[in-house]
């Protein structure tokens, strides 16, 4: 679209409506997301929630979301005669600028502006974490609470590529293949390139992800190439995932697999005492705190400090507890394993004691049939003599 028409105007502003909603509702998520963390620690003072990291994330948040081309900021000249007339909806008369280098610096701030909206797809992870089936069944949830599971995105992703492995790895390679099209297809528009046609960058994108590289094409901007270079990172990125899955399959010997398991038994101990010493030292000086009776930022502070140190105490012990349920159960294939092999000895000597008693018996029968023999034989002979 022309960036001094009318359309290209009511496209932004609809960007801009749709980002002023947009920042409303990670401001709502945040005040959930908060007053969830003050019944789960059963706090009063909102305050006490509000941490530096929180804080931050919340505004680089913002500060993401907020980022978006305004419109009629192309429509702003250096001289008097620039400036477009938005009060009688001429949009098109005026020209952009009275020189080519403020266009040009525009252009380049308006494509920038475009391109840093991309980093909006952090939300994506957390649209399908939310909801995702896993987060709302409620026979999940029962389940995950007694085993104290933490239905995290990387969770959910291990359930989805567990039940729709086809389905999610289509559904991710085609929107990595779309987003990088039209980013391309934006970059490239200014110079007027075959590039620039949504289509050619669609055969671009594609040979770069794998890739090949036929050389029929290329980039011809710094952003079109920046785009072209990540494409091609996702492509060896996707192949080395490929190869770390086939190399987990390979798994470590019985004897590598012991002393593995116990180096990290003692490595947990360790995190789990140093993370017990914490939380009891975050108490006494959260205890003497309140004994001087000093109120505010500093109380709060000590606060923080002990759910922090808690909740490191509870991940550690999670930690444990996975790795003494996993220890357990190679324990339990070793005794297994024993087990079987014992069976298959006994089942083999039996058969052997079987197979020496049969050998035996045919001894035996082969001695009674000579016997036989040597009786008939005698009897004959007596017959013969009467």
């Amino acid at each position: 679209l022309p960036q001094n028409s009318v359309y290209s105007f009511s496209v932004k502003a609809m960007i801009s409506l749709s980002t002023g909603c947009l920042l409303i509702l990670v401001v709502a998520f945040h005040y959930k997301d908060v007053r969830l963390f003050m019944i789960d620690h059963n706090l009063e003072d909102w305050r006490i929630a509000m941490t530096t990291q929180r804080v931050l994330v919340i505004a680089l948040e913002l500060a993401v979301c907020a980022v978006h081309p305004l419109p009629g900021a192309l429509g702003v000249g250096s001289g008097g005669g620039g400036a477009v007339g938005l009060e009688e909806g001429n949009f098109s008369s005026a020209p952009l600028c009275s020189a080519s280098g403020p266009q040009d610096a525009l252009l380049d701030l308006e494509l920038l502006l475009s391109c840093l909206m991309f980093l909006r797809l952090y939300l994506v992870h957390r649209a399908i974490l939310l909801h995702s089936k896993v987060l709302l069944s409620a026979s999940y949830r029962s389940i995950g609470s007694l085993n104290n599971i933490n239905f995290t995105f990387r969770f959910v992703l291990k359930v989805l590529m567990n039940t729709y492995p086809a389905r999610t790895l289509l559904f991710f390679i085609l929107f990595l293949w779309l987003s990088a099209s039209w980013l391309l297809t934006l970059c490239e528009r200014q110079i007027r390139e075959e590039t620039g046609r949504m289509d050619n960058a669609l055969w671009l994108v594609a040979i770069t992800f794998l890739t090949v590289g036929y050389g029929d094409l290329s980039p011809k901007t710094t952003c079109g190439r920046a785009v072209c270079l990540f494409t091609g990172v996702m492509g060896v990125g996707c192949t080395a995932m490929l190869v770390a899955v086939l190399t987990k399959k390979l798994s470590l010997n019985k004897g590598e697999k012991h002393v593995h398991q116990f180096m990290l038994d003692i490595q947990v101990s360790k995190e789990i005492q140093v993370a017990a010493a914490n939380v009891l030292r975050e108490c006494w000086l959260l205890h003497r705190s309140n004994r001087s009776k000093r109120q505010g930022l500093e109380n709060r502070q000590r606060q923080r400090h002990l759910l922090e140190a808690i909740r490191i105490f509870r991940y550690v012990r999670l930690r444990q507890r996975k790795l003494r349920d996993h220890a357990n159960e190679m324990v339990d294939l070793s005794k297994l394993q024993v087990i079987m092999c014992d069976l298959n000895a006994n089942w083999n000597k039996s058969y052997r004691d079987l197979e020496q008693r049969i050998i035996a018996m045919e001894r035996k029968m082969d001695e009674l049939g000579q016997a036989f023999q040597h009786t008939s034989s005698l009897l004959a002979q007596a017959v013969q003599h009467r």
